[in-house]
């Protein structure tokens, strides 16, 4: 695929650790790989929609058409930007950046999973960072919002560590049990303590109208 008529494929956030990628069919497809050997032990579940429940090939192929779907309904109003998580080049998991008419609200929401022998070595912290930096220097985001069930507590405080404080707090349906989430917010005065100097973002200007800001 080229990036003539699609200039999200070019684009990339970079730290020394990992890189976020826009990600083409071939690479989406060792995304699929990574997520049908495992995201979390199968006594948990951390996602609203319990997609990983599914078997092979039947989770790859749910994988595929969920992300194609995300690229066929973007739109400048109402986004979600899925980005490879790549370390050494090689795709680990899946960071979510999404905003609903962000150049009004400012607003973006986070998630996040990787491939179960990739957790525990810092690198969703590192995703993290990359795509807080994608909004907020790159985007001009006011905020950034992000949750997960209180007995996720790995992803609880990858989230306090960078900043983000208490924003209340959701009952959901999770399997048919009732689970609550505890919301959290980063606003942008919080995020400049913690900004590094060591992170590049590559191909932004030739899409930045797709995500609803100037040029």
């Amino acid at each position: 695929m080229g990036s003539r008529y699609w200039p999200l494929f070019d684009l990339e956030v970079r730290t020394p650790r990992v890189t976020l990628r826009y990600p083409d069919d071939e690479l989406l497809e060792q995304l699929a790989a990574v997520a049908s050997q495992g995201v979390h032990p199968p006594e948990r579940m951390p996602f609203l929609h319990p997609w990983t429940r599914a078997s092979s090939p039947q989770l790859e192929r749910d994988a595929l058409r969920h992300w194609w779907g995300l690229r066929a309904s973007w739109t400048p109003e109402h986004w979600r930007l899925a980005c490879a998580v790549l370390v050494a080049d090689q795709p680990v998991g899946v960071q979510f950046v999404q905003g609903v008419r962000f150049a009004v609200t400012r607003t973006v929401v986070t998630g996040s999973w990787l491939g179960l022998r990739h957790q525990g070595q810092g690198i969703g912290t590192e995703a993290r960072a990359a795509a807080l930096h994608l909004a907020f220097a790159g985007l001009g985001a006011e905020a950034a919002e992000s949750g997960a069930f209180e007995d996720n507590p790995a992803s609880l405080a990858l989230s306090r560590k960078l900043g983000y404080v208490s924003n209340g707090v959701r009952t959901h349906d999770r399997e048919g049990t009732p689970a609550r989430v505890l919301e959290l917010r980063l606003d942008r005065e919080t995020w400049e303590h913690h900004r590094r100097d060591d992170i590049s973002i590559v191909g932004l200007d030739a899409c930045r109208d797709w995500f609803g800001v100037p040029v």
